[in-house]
Order: C-alpha cells, then structure tokens, then sequence
C-alpha cells in the first residue's frame, strides 16, 4: 500500500501551535507569526510519527508531500521528519509550475492523507479536489482537520483504506 502524507499541518505544525487550540492555531496562521516560517523548529502534531511507524510496520509504503519549494526549506522539513521518528519515506515537493494534483498523479498513490486546508481556503485548496476523475476513482481520499492531526486513524493499514472516503 502506498501513502501520500501530506506534512505541514497534517503530520508537523510550528512550534509555537503547541497547546493552543485550532482557533488560536489558525489565527497565527492568519496574523503571520513568525513561527509559522520557522520550518526547522517545527514539532509533530500529538503521536503522528507513532502512527505512520505502525503504518510502516505493516509494510506500506510511504511518501511525504511538503509545501515547501526551496531546496533549503524542503531540507529543513526533512530534517524534522527525521529528527522525531517519523519512518523513513521519500520527502516530495512540487517542482517548477507543478500543482499538488500533479505529483499526486505522476505517483498515484493508493491513498492520501491531507488537512482540510481550512487555514488557506478549505476544500477547493486540497488535492484530491483537483485530481482528475479518472485517476481520483483509485486514489482514497483520507482528509483531517488542519492541525488536529492523525491519531484518530486506524493503526492498520486494511482499515486504513476501508475508512478512506475516496
């Protein structure tokens, strides 16, 4: 089984987010805290990496999509990732014109786990929304709410991808 995760605010939030709640999270988002670009001190959301290990554990193949373009940013989340546990995984970036939908397409993944987007426009922002239809019918759709993470997913994989809403 292949994972897509997205990173920043699915799995990883700025360390500054610790203990506030989605409104307060988001207002920083909104009012530009400058933690908020502080990528190499960012922190996982709740037992994130504890998820993805039980997922790796069983085998499944995962990759990681980052926001992030510039090389040294994209290292800076890399280095997060590895820092706390989280399983090894190709870290993936969008690349020229690129569009999320585009590397989700050219890797289509079995699944993807993306936030809801709610800090930068909701629904219309995520990828899955852009996919075309003919590939979206194989990718499964697995969306959380931006910042409250993924411990409420099933720790297998098998019910991992019946609970997808695809």
């Amino acid at each position: 089984m292949k994972i897509v995760i997205f990173t920043e605010g699915t799995i990883i939030m700025h360390q500054s987010a610790l203990g506030l709640d989605r409104e307060d999270i988001l207002r920083q988002i909104k009012n530009e805290d400058p933690s908020v670009h502080d990528f190499k001190n960012y922190i996982p959301i709740k037992n994130s990496p504890d998820k993805i290990n039980a997922w790796h554990d069983q085998d499944a193949h995962i990759i990681y999509l980052t926001s992030r373009k510039k090389q040294n940013e994209v290292q800076q989340i890399k280095d997060v990732l590895e820092k706390y546990g989280f399983p090894p995984g190709k870290l993936l970036q969008r690349e020229g014109k690129e569009e999320y939908k585009d590397v989700a397409e050219r890797i289509m993944p079995d699944s993807i786990i993306e936030d809801d987007c709610e800090s930068i426009g909701g629904v219309n922002e995520m990828t899955i929304t852009h996919i075309s239809p003919k590939k979206k019918v194989k990718i499964k759709s697995v969306p959380v709410k931006e910042f409250d993470g993924i411990d409420h997913l099933p720790d297998n994989i098998i019910k991992l991808k019946q609970y997808s809403t695809g």
